[in-house]
């Protein structure tokens, strides 16, 4: 029958003191997590963001995301066409970048809360769209001037309703 190994060292005051001290690392270690497991914390949401290399705007819309607490790729590409199309993105909500997100697609200039929502919510649909580029929308804040401007949700059919007004 084998026999189970015996400590070497019987537990002295060092042992012990290592001991405590390592306990007291862990439960310090807990009490530090505690706070952010309360606030709800999360990982962030990861997101792709398909962009032509030139647009000033878009580079404004990733900033915006990520300062909303998205964790953004970018994969620039001069052919927005077909990344709109592969995407499912209605030639009518056109915009200049197209991002991804869960299993949504993004069109435009959307505000990260309305993405936010949309995640919450989990909508059947394929996503959100902000037609054209509105002055005021995220991205497009230059000089004062603020359009009133609706985010779209889209389906597979290409039908919208207004999922947000701002």
């Amino acid at each position: 029958m084998p026999t189970l190994p015996t400590d070497p060292q019987p537990a002295g005051p060092a042992s012990r003191r290592a001991f405590f001290r390592t306990a007291a690392l862990a439960v310090g270690g807990l009490v530090l997590a505690r706070p952010a497991l309360a606030e709800g914390a999360s990982a962030p949401v990861p997101m792709t963001v398909y962009k032509d290399p030139n647009c000033g705007c878009c580079e404004q819309w990733v900033a915006h995301v990520r300062q909303a607490g998205f964790a953004v790729t970018v994969r620039d590409t001069s052919d927005m066409s077909t990344v709109k199309a592969a995407m499912g993105v209605p030639e009518a909500l056109g915009s200049c970048h197209t991002a991804r997100v869960g299993s949504y697609t993004i069109e435009g200039h959307v505000p990260a809360d309305v993405i936010k929502q949309l995640l919450a919510e989990k909508p059947v649909a394929r996503g959100l769209a902000v037609p054209g580029m509105p002055m005021g929308s995220p991205g497009m804040e230059q000089g004062g001037r603020k359009d009133r401007y609706d985010v779209l949700l889209f389906d597979k059919a290409g039908r919208t309703r207004v999922f947000a007004s701002r």
